[in-house]
C-alpha cells in the first residue's frame, strides 16, 4: 500500500496569492498571516507573487489567471465578507467560494481559501489578528502541504 502525505517543507514551491481590497484593513493581517506560514514552510519571498482585486467577487478571475499561467504550484485567497444589512453577502461569498472550489478542482492546483464570510467585524478581527487562529496562515499552511501532496501522487 502507497501512503501519499504533503510535507510543510516549500522552498522550491512558486505561490500566487490574491487579495481583496475591500475590508483591506482585515486582508493586509490575513497577508500578513499568510506570509508567517510562508515562511514557516520555507517558501522564499522571491517565489511569491501578491495581486490585489477590488473585492471578494473579483478574486476567482485573478485566482483562474494565475492558475493558467503553468507558473504556480500552489494559489491562496484572501478577503473578507461581512454580513451587513443588504443581500451583497449571499450574492459574493457563495459565488466567491463555489467559484474557487471550480477553479482547484479544473486547474489541479491546490488553493488556500481564507476569504472570511463573518457576521461582523469583530468576527474578522479575531480570524486574522497575529497570534494562533489566523485564517490567512492556516490557508498557506494548507496550501504548501496540498501542493506537495499532489506533486507525491504525480510523481509515483
Amino acid at each position: 500500500m502507497t501512503t501519499f502525505e504533503g510535507s510543510h517543507n516549500g522552498p522550491t514551491l512558486r505561490v500566487g496569492i490574491v487579495c481583496s481590497r475591500f475590508n483591506e484593513f482585515i486582508v493586509t493581517a490575513l497577508l500578513d498571516g499568510a506570509r508567517r506560514g510562508l515562511t514557516t514552510c520555507g517558501v522564499a519571498d522571491h517565489n511569491v507573487d501578491v495581486a490585489w482585486v477590488p473585492g471578494a467577487f473579483e478574486i476567482p478571475v485573478a485566482i483562474r489567471t494565475m492558475a493558467t499561467t503553468g507558473r504556480y504550484d500552489a494559489l491562496i485567497a484572501l478577503g473578507a465578507v461581512i454580513r451587513g444589512e443588504t443581500a451583497h453577502f449571499e450574492y459574493v461569498a457563495g459565488p466567491c467560494s463555489n467559484e474557487i472550489a471550480r477553479i482547484q478542482v479544473d486547474s489541479g492546483i491546490p488553493i488556500g481559501f481564507s476569504v472570511l464570510t463573518v457576521e461582523n467585524i469583530e468576527q474578522a478581527v479575531a480570524r486574522s489578528g497575529p497570534d494562533s487562529g489566523n485564517k490567512g496562515e492556516e490557508a498557506a499552511i494548507g496550501a504548501i502541504e496540498m501542493a506537495n501532496v499532489l506533486k507525491a501522487i504525480r510523481n509515483k
